[in-house]
């Protein structure tokens, strides 16, 4: 024990239970954790800044990779707790580089029997950026989201939200401790900037249904003396759920976007079965009150181009109209397939005329290059079932979970 140690061992978990993880916890539990472990009170905020700092400025796997922590102090915690991420149960590498990881989540209670949930991580010349699940399946059932065919099972924790940053950066090698083994085809954007610059929560689920365990999140992924990503490069999409985005503004201070998808109340009811509580109406009048929100914080409206059903002229024009006074920039997202889709993509010469409309009305109006389709990794289509991935798509890991993809 170093000098100024001071705590009272307790007694672990039971034998034969499962330890929980330090990963993803927030300062607040991390110092229940100490305390928990018998760390005196007047240490514990020296204590979670140095296990904090090995954590999610290093990515520590290992207890022997904490460096100045007395042994006292981590035997224990190693006692009660893991370093452990979540188990990847298979892992797939398009074509183009984009990465979608299925991760299998340990059981939260005596009543759950665990969960899988998709991840992706989409390298570009200026970024990196990880689409990051909120929830097990989706309750929203968008018709042209294949999430939306599995049924909700639950929330994610603030831990396991975070732990999906924490595995992402492990396979990549975008920790200093697992930088040794980072994978060549990896490059950083920019110069001292991680692979994994970016976060979307546009993963499986609506964040906005899960907003308590999503700010924490945020607020653990950008905090500076760990993960220190930058809020305005971490966004939040939403279906609009309209009571919730003035708070995700308020407590998270992140990007939002918005899950537009159609101009005409009639049709984003079949679309976006949510608008039926929400019309577009109330959802531009939220997004109007954003707060923080200017021209260098714009607001993102996704568009999927759906063939013959949202993609005509006077549809790009009422979308012009609608969103006019409200600092945004339109991402129009060609139609990603799945199997059993209603809908077909709309034709490339259909989606530039739209793209051109909006473009002369002064909206950036970029279309969002589909990645990853040869995996089902592309926008609209995670899904988490193990069974949908078949034998010769999937790239299992080898047996050491340790090693380069």
């Amino acid at each position: 024990m170093s000098a100024g140690d001071s705590f009272a061992v307790q007694a672990g978990p039971a034998s034969g239970a499962a330890k929980p993880s330090l990963v993803g916890m927030t300062r607040v539990e991390l110092s229940a954790a100490l305390a928990e472990a018998g760390v005196a009170e007047r240490e514990r905020r020296m204590r979670v800044s140095q296990i904090w700092h090995w954590l999610y400025e290093r990515g520590a796997t290992d207890w022997g990779q904490i460096a100045n922590v007395s042994k006292a102090v981590k035997s224990a915690l190693a006692e009660r707790f893991t370093l452990a991420r979540p188990e990847i149960a298979a892992e797939q590498i398009s074509s183009d580089g984009t990465r979608k990881w299925l991760m299998r989540l340990p059981p939260v209670d005596a009543h759950d029997r665990g969960a899988e949930i998709e991840c992706v991580y989409i390298p570009e010349p200026d970024r990196g950026t990880l689409c990051v699940s909120s929830q097990v399946g989706c309750t929203l059932t968008c018709s042209f989201c294949h999430t939306g065919t599995q049924r909700l099972v639950r929330n994610l924790t603030t831990a396991e939200i975070v732990a999906q940053l924490m595995v992402a950066r492990d396979r990549i090698g975008d920790f200093p401790l697992s930088a040794a083994k980072r994978d060549p085809k990896c490059r950083a954007p920019e110069e001292g900037l991680r692979l994994v610059s970016n976060i979307v929560f546009m993963g499986m689920g609506e964040p906005l249904y899960n907003l308590g365990n999503v700010t924490d999140a945020i607020a653990v992924m950008a905090d500076g003396d760990g993960l220190s990503l930058s809020r305005r490069r971490i966004t939040v999409s939403t279906s609009g759920v309209v009571p919730e985005i003035g708070p995700l503004g308020h407590e998270a201070g992140a990007m939002l976007a918005i899950s537009l998808h159609a101009v005409r109340d009639e049709l984003r009811d079949k679309l976006v079965p949510l608008n039926r509580k929400y019309p577009i109406s109330v959802l531009l009048d939220a997004c109007r009150a954003y707060p923080g929100l200017s021209n260098a914080r714009r607001i993102t409206f996704e568009y999927v181009m759906l063939k013959g059903v949202n993609d005509s002229d006077a549809d790009a024009r009422e979308l012009v109209r609608l969103l006019k006074g409200i600092p945004a920039k339109i991402n129009l997202i060609p139609f990603n397939p799945w199997p059993g889709a209603p809908y077909e993509c709309s034709e490339w010469s259909r989606i530039e005329r739209f793209s051109g409309i909006v473009f002369d009305a002064g909206y950036a109006s970029p279309v969002r290059t589909p990645r990853g389709r040869d995996i089902l990794a592309a926008c609209g289509q995670l899904k988490s079932e193990t069974e949908k991935l078949s034998a010769r798509a999937r790239l299992m890991l080898d047996a050491d979970p340790e090693a380069s993809p």
